[in-house]
């Protein structure tokens, strides 16, 4: 009988410990629609991730485009002012985390005071293209 309390108490401490030193957790984002509302869709095929960090110069635009696949942003430095067309337009800076206009075009411009810093994550698939050059 001693055991098994002994062992009922270890387990009941281990498992308060294992609990207690988890890093915390701290939620940036969580939606199931894009900036604009668009509900999010994964594209067939092969799934494919894709991280990678975008460096903007002072007054640098990005251009027309759009994205077939969901792309979340996190706006590591600096500003970031994109132009959604009929939807308007938004400013991020940061510390802002977003889920990108999806299959709709849009222009971003770095309207801060030096360098933007975004780490843009990629939800898509093997031969579909993450970002599209529209026309203007």
């Amino acid at each position: 009988m001693k055991h098994l309390l002994a062992a009922a108490l270890i387990a009941l401490v281990s498992t308060a410990h294992a609990k207690d030193t988890y890093p915390p957790v701290d939620v940036l984002l969580q939606t199931s629609a894009s900036i604009l509302g668009e509900p999010l869709e994964y594209p067939q095929g092969t799934p494919q991730i894709t991280m990678a960090i975008v460096t903007m110069q002072l007054g640098q635009v990005t251009g027309l485009h759009e994205h077939d696949v969901p792309m979340m942003a996190y706006i590591l430095d600096g500003e970031i002012t994109v132009d959604y067309g009929a939807a308007g337009s938004k400013t991020y800076r940061k510390g802002d985390a977003l889920v990108e206009a999806y299959r709709s075009p849009h222009s971003g411009t770095n309207t801060g005071d030096g360098i933007v810093r975004i780490l843009a994550v990629f939800a898509g698939a093997e031969g579909v293209k993450n970002t599209v050059v529209t026309e203007n």
